[in-house]
């Protein structure tokens, strides 16, 4: 059963919001990805938030562009965490979708990660479900420990190279 859902507007946010996917698939936390439009199918949007809960989602990952109204319908809609990703898109790079998704009305809070920050969407929610009771919970928060540990330790071994051969050469081999 699908612990976070994962919603985005449009085909064209596939390859950003599949990073989010994937860290799920690192952490094996189950998830259902839909494409539904909030301005194209509120219908859709409306029955799959409501329902998100009976079919095991406890956190909702919702990435836009443009107007970005996907991840506040969300908002709105379900009474669980929702962290919206605002999409860069051709004319203003994602701020629209931003600022979009930071300025939702009191009482319908949308976390907020990055322009193009699916893979941070997804720690974010593994880090919301470790805080759960249960075996799942426990097994999340090790795995989020030995994430952490792994990019820890990817840095002191670079910055141990860097101190090894001075950084002219640390930036030629970076090519």
């Amino acid at each position: 059963m699908p612990k976070v859902g994962i919603v985005m507007g449009s085909d064209s946010d596939i390859v950003q919001m599949s990073k989010a996917a994937d860290i799920l698939d690192e952490f094996d936390i189950e998830y259902d990805m839909q494409i539904i439009s909030a301005h194209r199918e509120p219908d859709e949007l409306i029955e799959w938030c409501r329902g998100a809960r009976d079919r095991g989602i406890h956190v909702i990952i919702a990435g836009a562009g443009m107007a970005a109204a996907l991840p506040g319908m969300c908002a709105a809609l379900f009474n669980g965490p929702v962290i919206g990703v605002p999409l860069s898109a051709k004319v203003l790079d994602g701020t629209d979708a931003l600022y979009s998704m930071l300025q939702m009305p009191p009482g319908v809070p949308v976390a907020v990660v990055a322009i193009d920050g699916a893979k941070n969407a997804g720690l974010l929610a593994a880090q919301i479900l470790s805080t759960g009771d249960g075996a799942d919970a426990e097994a999340i928060a090790g795995k989020l420990a030995s994430y952490k540990k792994e990019m820890k330790d990817g840095v002191v071994k670079k910055n141990d190279r860097l101190q090894e051969i001075g950084h002219r050469e640390y930036i030629k081999e970076r090519k």
